[in-house]
């Protein structure tokens, strides 16, 4: 890669870790449903009368939008807002790629080679010191709903793998503006309606800050660069800056929030960092071809980050007449 490329990668990392502070901030004066139907808005509009359309089937959009906006969003912002750290956070959602490996096995029926399963068993064996470390004084049931959310991010690759948008920040524009209204319906009903206006009216400088960066910068920004970056250099060349995701999110939320990075922490954070990428085929054994590359291992803090290589690894798969 460039020079100019390998730093736009490294800004695109620092960005999305970044974001778990500025969400930490945010929810310091939004509750977390009426955040989150913020942050699409703002990523969704004006950019939505701009992108022209999706370039997939509506089905795509809608279930993708409703699995990753309401239900994967939902549940991060939902166990941030209740106590998990920011940059804890952005360390347990990388588990995101273990259960992506497991439901591309159960889903796509794609075999996991022996070093994805040892992957998997290191950064297993890494939430389990999260585990450990942070239920000793903390919520844990906060943290289990990042876990969740993890979970819920991996299904949103699977249907990625299906649809398959020959444009992502086309598609994730589209995608940004589905849980826009059930995201306010929820507000309204769970967090209530003078919660949510109190909240807009007291809004400062800091929430509006906020709203605008996981919008404009983590969403539009983010997505944009990257995008770019997968449509000139192949996936396994772009994808390992991702791990440098937890990296800037803990970091950033030392320094910025004060969270305490413990020697069990920091343990925790190289296995899950190391395991993940063996898990996701950043580390490989041997140069092949793996049509399950692309939606294991080019992630961000944001969503699945498949490039135009998607369609090809779909429409080239020996199970191509299942994922229809």
């Amino acid at each position: 890669m460039k020079p100019a490329h390998v730093a736009l990668a490294v800004l695109v990392a620092l960005i999305w870790g970044l974001n778990f502070v500025v969400i930490q901030v945010g929810l310091a004066e939004v509750p977390p449903f009426l955040f989150s139907a913020l942050r699409f808005t703002v990523a969704a509009l004006p950019a939505l009368f701009f992108v022209g359309s999706p370039r997939v089937a509506w089905r795509w959009v809608l279930l993708m939008g409703l699995t990753l906006g309401v239900v994967k969003f939902g549940l991060l912002f939902g166990g941030m807002y209740a106590g998990a750290p920011a940059g804890l956070s952005s360390l347990v959602l990388q588990s995101q790629v273990l259960f992506t490996v497991l439901f591309a096995a159960l889903l796509l029926k794609e075999r996991p080679t022996p070093l994805r399963l040892a992957g998997t068993g290191i950064a297993l064996a890494g939430m389990v010191l999260v585990v450990l470390d942070y239920g000793a004084g903390s919520p844990l049931g906060a943290l289990l709903m990042v876990v969740a959310a993890a979970a819920v991010w991996s299904l949103t690759n699977i249907i990625t793998r299906y649809a398959a948008p020959p444009d992502m920040l086309r598609f994730m524009v589209w995608v940004s503006a589905v849980p826009i209204l059930p995201l306010f319906a929820l507000s309204a009903t769970f967090e209530g309606v003078d919660t949510g206006l109190n909240a807009l009216a007291h809004l400062d400088f800091a929430g509006v800050g906020a709203v605008l960066y996981v919008g404009w910068a983590a969403t539009l920004a983010g997505f944009g660069i990257w995008g770019f970056l997968l449509r000139s250099y192949p996936a396994t060349a772009v994808a390992p800056f991702s791990l440098l995701v937890p990296v800037f999110g803990m970091s950033s939320a030392a320094l910025l929030l004060h969270e305490q990075l413990t020697t069990l922490r920091m343990l925790a954070a190289g296995l899950v960092i190391i395991g993940v990428a063996l898990a996701s085929g950043v580390v490989r054994t041997r140069p092949r071809r793996d049509r399950g590359q692309l939606a294991l291992s080019a992630e961000s803090s944001y969503g699945p980050m498949p490039s135009t290589q998607a369609r090809a690894c779909v429409l080239n798969s020996s199970t191509s007449t299942a994922r229809q």
